[in-house]
């Protein structure tokens, strides 16, 4: 069994937060930021504070990839790789300061069309380099997500080309994000690369960041997969409390997810809140 962490964006990482994964048995929180707007809350003296005083670790810490305008930012963009470098090395320094030792990347934004690819993934390559290098001397760790649809990153294949950058480079796992291919293919071809997750569900059309059950990862195979390649880091859910979308008799709670990973790690049916129609 795996201990268990959640992805918390930052305006959301309060004391009850923390106090409520502490008494579900969550063993680690990501402090997330899909855009920059949300760095305004990284109060991250008070997080680690919190930390300590809860027994929940700083784990990782997802980097932004919107602007405050709403367009991504990106590292495999010539524009503006500069210029989210320097960004991502301050933040990077700032979480090293309070503990933290993985720091979650997006390699790309959308849409890269394909007679540009191979451009982008020089210039993220070029990227990471500069960013494990620097992490690297912090006693850091850059873990690379993979990523659906156009990004960079989509498939192991990808991710092996981008991650050859630096050979301090790793990789976060996020499962709802592959589409064109297998959850078993990827993760054998990762192997000991794998230190971080992203777990949640969906339906192999998009990612959609339901809870393990409610979409069509097998589950059982994609853990035992995980274990097989010896992957020892944390079991670490990617969605919200709340989706409009899915007919859930009732918002998500922190003792929904340790009872989810429970049943994953144990074979036993997996309970959800959806309704039936």
């Amino acid at each position: 069994m795996y201990k268990i962490g959640l992805s918390v964006v930052s305006y959301l990482a309060t004391e009850e937060m923390f106090q409520n994964l502490k008494n579900a048995g969550f063993f680690a929180i990501e402090i997330s930021h899909s855009s920059t707007k949300h760095l305004e809350y990284d109060n991250l003296p008070q997080f680690a504070a919190w930390a300590k005083q809860y027994g929940i670790d700083l784990w990782s810490y997802h980097l932004p990839f919107w602007d405050d305008n709403m367009n991504f930012i990106s590292i495999s963009d010539a524009e503006n790789a500069d210029a989210t470098v320097k960004l991502f090395c301050d933040l990077i320094e700032q979480g090293v300061s309070v503990g933290i030792k993985n720091f979650v990347i997006h390699p790309s934004g959308e849409p890269i069309k394909d007679e540009d690819r191979s451009a982008h993934l020089k210039r993220a390559r070029q990227s990471l380099r500069t960013l494990a290098d620097f992490a690297s001397k912090k006693g850091a760790v850059i873990c690379v997500e993979n990523l659906p649809r156009t990004c960079l990153g989509k498939n192991s294949e990808e991710l092996l080309e981008l991650i050859s950058a630096h050979p301090a480079l790793r990789v976060c796992f996020d499962t709802n994000h592959l589409l064109k291919e297998s959850y078993v293919d990827f993760i054998c071809s990762l192997k000991e690369k794998i230190v971080t997750t992203h777990i949640s569900d969906y339906d192999f059309v998009d990612e959609k960041h339901w809870l393990p059950g409610e979409g069509f990862v097998d589950w059982g195979l994609l853990y035992h997969t995980l274990q097989s390649v010896g992957y020892d880091g944390v079991w670490l859910y990617e969605l919200g409390f709340h989706n409009d979308k899915l007919p859930r008799s009732r918002d998500l709670t922190c003792e929904d997810f340790a009872r989810n990973a429970k049943e994953i790690f144990e074979g036993t049916p997996i309970t959800t809140l959806l309704m039936k129609s």
